[in-house]
């Protein structure tokens, strides 16, 4: 996998071809320059997937939105329901009963992916996963994601869950232009989380380490978002960006 990815964004970002001469054993592929929304490259570009943990851009694009408007803060505390705390997959760990800091359950579910951590959010800001789900959905029509229904705010298998690797360069794309401030979560490599007790890593007893799984901010030079995916029926998916001088490109692979 990331042999592929590392090799089909660098030929693309060399454009050192036409589009006509790259391959990818990926499912379904796009790619797009980030100024422009020109699509320079696209295998099936429009094909609908399920998008595994790539869902949480959406996820994260609802974050953000009510951050904007001042409807929460970075320091509005959300309380963990049962139905978080037993999320299971990808995890924050967050504890039951515990009331968790935005900005951190933002760090829990972009660098760790932590379904638990998408899961408070959701609760805490529309009151049930369900509501939420909606807001999203109606974010997605909103930015003209054609392809997109979304069931869940994790990527967690479901029925009618989908998405397409060109709206997943939309919702990139919007989270770029829209809240820079927002950006540096998707570059930041590691994020400790201070399990059992709700606090920051630096006052609790049990920290919690994790990397982010984005391997394109390990490359060189390196990638600076977005995130992966991986279910046993999306295979390995990653949406990924990186900047090299003016120009910014937003790649998708899905399948993998």
């Amino acid at each position: 996998m990331l042999r592929t990815c590392f090799a089909f964004l660098a030929a693309a970002l060399a454009l050192a071809a036409p589009a006509a001469a790259f391959d990818t054993i990926a499912k379904t592929a796009i790619l797009v320059d980030y100024e422009t929304g020109e699509v320079l490259y696209s295998k099936d570009g429009d094909k609908r997937i399920p998008p595994a943990s790539m869902t949480k851009l959406m996820t994260a694009a609802v974050v953000f939105d009510k951050l904007k408007k001042g409807e929460i803060t970075m320091d509005t505390k959300f309380k963990v329901s049962e139905n978080a705390w037993r999320m299971e997959g990808s995890k924050m760990f967050v504890e039951l009963g515990t009331e968790i800091r935005v900005e951190d359950l933002l760090r829990g579910m972009i660098i760790q992916s932590g379904n638990d951590a998408c899961i408070v959010l959701a609760e805490g800001i529309a009151g049930s996963e369900q509501a939420f789900v909606a807001l999203m959905n109606a974010k997605a029509r909103e930015l003209g994601m054609n392809d997109t229904l979304l069931q869940n705010t994790t990527g967690m298998p479901a029925k009618d869950h989908y998405m397409s690797a060109r709206d997943l360069t939309i919702v990139t794309r919007y989270i770029i232009s829209q809240f820079p401030d927002y950006f540096h979560f998707y570059s930041e490599k590691e994020f400790t989380w201070s399990a059992g007790t709700g606090l920051p890593s630096d006052a609790g007893k049990t920290t919690i380490s994790q990397g982010n799984r984005n391997p394109l901010l390990y490359a060189t030079p390196p990638g600076d978002g977005m995130k992966t995916g991986h279910t046993e029926e999306a295979g390995y998916c990653l949406t990924g960006t990186e900047k090299r001088g003016d120009q910014r490109m937003i790649m998708v692979v899905t399948g993998l």
